[in-house]
């Protein structure tokens, strides 16, 4: 604020400036209104919050109450606390305290600007309100005053005029006289110029004594009330910064007094160490305790055994591979373990750090970091002791049985085309099936039966080599299958007994699925011929009642060399003119076209098999067209069957039920997603008895066509047979 050289002076500077001065001093005289009214609204919200900061504090000392002794002792103390709490909730009612300290400071204040700040502004700008007006009426007299004498000057001036005017009418009419009345009218005339010299005396004082007033009104009068209506502006300056240094003050008092509750509060902080919480739950929870038992072996109820290992050579095979791996992996482990570790504990040095202050990094995120890479740890710990134990416990029962084992480069794969595994003998079925493969001698084998697989691999070989190990391996494990006399023929074992397509496993088209089985029922063969599909009930022919016995149908024999349909998938001892023999089939149910890529049928019509079945859908050429039919709907004959086929007791064609259904014949439901390349397939994990007719009976094992996945409610549809229906979701696993 800049400083003033002179004191300002309305009277000396202002002259005749009353009216903008006395409409200035009253605006300031009103402004002490907005300031009572500022406190006094300062003052309501003052005491909202300490009513607030009231209402806070108890609302949480209620809540303090109700928890306290959880807190300090836990939920189920082994002794109780009494009345005692810990020093965190000891601190927490210190705080409680202070903020009700706080609050009724605030109240107080808010009190003090009503009584000692709001009040006495009204009262002063109620009595400087009536100061000025009275300078207002005195001002307006001086004024009506001045007014009042230019009036009587202006009748002096009117005066004289006349008085002028009647002496010019004397004038002219002394001249205009005759004879004895001249003379009469010569002293009138000379009467009347001394009465208009008396007059004009009189106007000439009347100015002057007019000067004289307005000297005085605009040099005296007005310059003193002038001063004086300063003199009350500054008066009314003066009481409020008494009253805003009052307010400063009484507010700064308040300050100081929350100031020292707060550092009061603040001195009580640092004694609530965090260990003495801890020590308070010790000594109110400390009970007794027994560890847990080691788990011990427990025998089957349907196996008694003992708990000692079996180390006969079979399972040293299993226990030579287990103990390899857990080796392999042993050293890698802990010296991941060891990198972790000390990952960790570097990070939790650095969490020290920011606790004394010396690192400014966020301690929040370096706990994530900490526990992230304790995850880390754990996690490959547990896989490092679960590797110790492995090689301890079987080192222990059998010694070091991988000295001198040649162990195989096995790598998981995929199998593209049908492959045997060489220990078991069986298919490794399907794309979605991976086994192992070694990349050194070729041996392959299920995942199951990686690790039954002898350490004995003779090391890389060449492919003439790998074809004899092959064949070798092959001819072993179907030696081991089955007892004496079931055994598969040479070169067979390795393919599916008389399948009409590697990939037609599809439920919904199985009708004719017995037309390509061996006769005698040895080989093996694929998930979906395990179970024979039965006819829909809606197809059965009526002969001779309900209890009609059903028959297996007559077969024709198998055709001399195997008919595969996959690309690389035919035998070793198969001709190959065989592979380009056309396959053949007979429509059991008519079909009509309804879409793109497919082909009307009738009952009955032989086709051609152009490409095998392949998600429920086979293409076909009936006469010169060519398209898609439901596999379903479709016989597919015998390479070697003749023309009429060998009959049957019990025909899965149409023709067998002509005689007993009429009219046109219902073909069974048609496979999902017309012209979809892939089938889903669910297996059941558990036995299941349909509690509805919406519902399918399962066993363990048995596979279904999955038309609809759980949609959220637990169940999920699949198909079998040809009819779809529910089945619990969690019973059931894709496959």
């Amino acid at each position: 604020m800049a400083e003033v050289d002179i004191a300002p002076n309305f009277g000396l500077e202002l002259k005749d400036g009353f009216k903008p001065a006395n409409a200035w001093v009253s605006n300031g005289i009103a402004w002490l209104d907005d300031i009572q009214q500022f406190y006094r609204e300062r003052s309501a919200i003052e005491k909202e919050y300490s009513a607030k900061l009231n209402a806070l504090a108890k609302k949480y000392y209620e809540k303090k109450a109700k928890k306290s002794s959880s807190l300090s002792v836990g939920d189920t103390p082994a002794m109780t606390p009494g009345s005692l709490e810990s020093a965190s909730l000891t601190t927490w009612t210190t705080q409680l305290t202070t903020l009700e300290s706080r609050a009724a400071e605030h109240d107080r204040f808010g009190g003090e600007l009503i009584s000692q700040l709001a009040d006495p502004l009204r009262v002063i700008a109620s009595r400087y309100e009536e100061l000025r007006k009275r300078h207002s009426d005195f001002a307006g007299r001086l004024e009506q005053e001045r007014d009042a004498t230019y009036g009587d000057l202006r009748k002096m001036k009117g005066k004289y005029d006349a008085t002028c005017q009647e002496v010019e009418n004397k004038r002219k009419k002394a001249e205009s006289a005759f004879d004895y009345s001249k003379s009469k009218a010569q002293n009138a005339y000379q009467q009347q110029i001394m009465e208009m010299h008396n007059v004009k005396n009189s106007y000439l004082i009347a100015i002057n004594v007019t000067n004289k007033q307005k000297e005085r009104y605009y040099h005296e009068y007005v310059p003193d009330v002038l001063d004086s209506l300063q003199d009350l502006s500054e008066s009314r300056t003066s009481r409020l910064n008494g009253i805003w240094s009052l307010a400063a003050q009484l507010e700064n008092g308040m300050l100081k007094r929350s100031t020292d509750f707060v550092t009061h509060l603040s001195q009580e902080i640092p004694r609530n160490l965090p260990a003495l919480d801890s020590m308070m739950f010790i000594r109110h929870n400390a009970a007794g305790w027994q560890e847990p038992p080691n788990k011990g072996f427990e025998p089957s109820p349907v196996w008694h055994d003992d708990d000692a290992m079996i180390v006969d050579d079979t399972a040293k095979v299993f226990l030579r591979n287990v103990l390899s791996k857990s080796k392999g992996q042993l050293g890698d482990l802990r010296r991941e373990v060891d990198k972790k570790r000390r990952e960790v504990e570097g990070t939790k040095r650095v969490k020290q750090q920011i606790r004394k202050g010396n690192d400014k990094r966020d301690e929040v995120e370096v706990v994530k970091a900490i526990f992230a890479l304790q995850e880390d740890l754990h996690q490959v710990d547990h896989k490092r002791l679960t590797a110790e134990v492995e090689t301890s416990t079987i080192t222990s029962a059998v010694g070091d049985v991988t000295l001198g084992a040649k162990s195989h480069n096995f790598k998981s794969q995929t199998f593209k085309i049908p492959t045997n595994c060489d220990l078991c003998g069986e298919r490794i079925w399907g794309l979605s099936a991976k086994g192992f493969d070694c990349r050194d001698c070729g041996y392959t084998c299920h995942s199951k039966c990686e690790m039954k697989v002898p350490a004995e691999c003779p090391g890389e070989q060449s492919k003439e080599e790998r074809k004899k190990l092959k064949s070798d391996r092959q001819e072993a494990a179907n030696s081991l299958k089955g007892p004496a006399g079931t055994g598969h023929a040479e070169g067979v074992a390795e393919l599916p007994t008389m399948s009409r397509s590697n990939t037609m496993n599809s439920l919904s088209s199985g009708y004719a699925a017995s037309a390509h089985r061996s006769a005698t029922g040895s080989g093996p063969r694929s998930p979906a011929e395990e179970t024979p599909p039965e006819r829909p009930t809606s197809l059965k022919p009526s002969i001779s009642g309900p209890t009609t016995l059903r028959k297996n149908r007559v077969i024709a024999p198998p055709p001399a060399a195997y008919i595969s349909e996959l690309p690389g998938s035919a035998p070793t001892n198969g001709s190959k003119g065989a592979s380009s023999t056309e396959t053949k089939g007979k429509m059991l149910y008519a079909y009509e076209a309804n879409g793109d890529g497919e082909v009307t049928v009738l009952e009955g019509k032989e086709v051609t098999i152009l490409e095998p079945d392949d998600g429920g859908w086979t293409k076909v050429k009936a006469g010169y067209k060519e398209g898609l039919v439901p596999t379903a709907y479709l016989e597919i004959l015998p390479a070697a069957a003749v023309n009429p086929r060998p009959s049957s007791i019990y025909s899965n064609s149409g023709s067998s039920i002509t005689s007993s259904v009429q009219g046109k014949k219902q073909g069974p439901a048609v496979a999902p997603k017309r012209g979809a390349k892939k089938l889903k397939y669910v297996e059941a994990l558990y036995e299941y008895s349909a509690q509805s007719d919406a519902e399918h009976s399962m066993a363990d094992g048995e596979r279904f066509v999955l038309i609809k996945d759980d949609p959220g409610d637990g169940w999920a549809e699949v198909e079998k047979g040809g009819v779809t229906k529910s089945v619990p979701a969690n019973y059931v696993q894709a496959v």
